[in-house]
């Protein structure tokens, strides 16, 4: 193998999240009389956390508003914890490709803009049998993705080179991550994204399939 370290994004890479996102983002607007949205919208307002997410969904008045935003983001994370995995299912071959890295002694990390308590529990479920050396979400006070500290942790915990890494992703903000950490990419373009986004953030590679990224790790 290529790679001694492959590091995960985890919406729209792993995992096809959107319907339950979508779910509670329109449970928050329905909630307030507000706009509800389709699922191809919400796919272009995931990636930057939550409270980039209802900032996106709310209109542009109620989204300037600190302390509203703050309510609804609350709101959101009450329901979404009781419903996080109705709809929720891994991309199809993506439990196969992480067994088989893990089989050939390729450490696999996961490194999500999810709070880190929703991340845990998606990992958990859906890939418990997997031996994560790290499953690195958002927590209080720390920078989200792109900022590169997430991947700097994950190759400390991991103990492997800058060199031996790469970062597997469904938007530029991965890409952009990759980049800033200094590590390789491959966007994925069977997440909430388009190929051309990932390419405008600087990825080399995109892949159509779990066989194609196979074959680049």
């Amino acid at each position: 193998m290529k790679y001694s370290l492959v590091i995960f994004d985890l919406d729209g890479t792993l995992l096809n999240t959107i319907g339950d996102l979508a779910a509670s983002v329109d449970y928050v607007m329905r909630s307030r009389n507000l706009p509800e949205h389709t699922d191809a919208e919400y796919r272009q307002m995931v990636g930057g956390g939550i409270k980039r997410l209802v900032e996106r969904a709310l209109p542009a008045e109620l989204a300037a508003n600190e302390a509203y935003v703050e309510e609804c983001v609350a709101q959101f994370r009450r329901y979404y914890v009781d419903n996080i995995d109705r709809h929720t299912t891994p991309y199809e071959g993506m439990p196969e490709l992480l067994c088989s890295l893990t089989d050939k002694g390729v450490k696999v990390a996961v490194a999500s803009n999810k709070f880190q308590h929703g991340t845990d529990r998606l990992v958990a479920k859906f890939f418990g049998d997997i031996a994560f050396v790290a499953i690195e979400g958002n927590r209080e006070g720390a920078p989200l993705k792109p900022d590169p500290a997430i991947v700097h942790n994950i190759l400390r915990i991991a103990n492997v080179e800058p060199s031996k890494a790469v970062m597997v992703g469904d938007s530029g903000i991965d890409i952009r991550t990759a980049t800033a950490a200094g590590i390789d990419s491959i966007g994925v373009a069977w997440g909430f994204r388009f190929a051309e986004e990932l390419y405008a953030a600087g990825a080399t590679r995109v892949v159509s399939t779990v066989a194609d990224l196979e074959a680049l790790l």
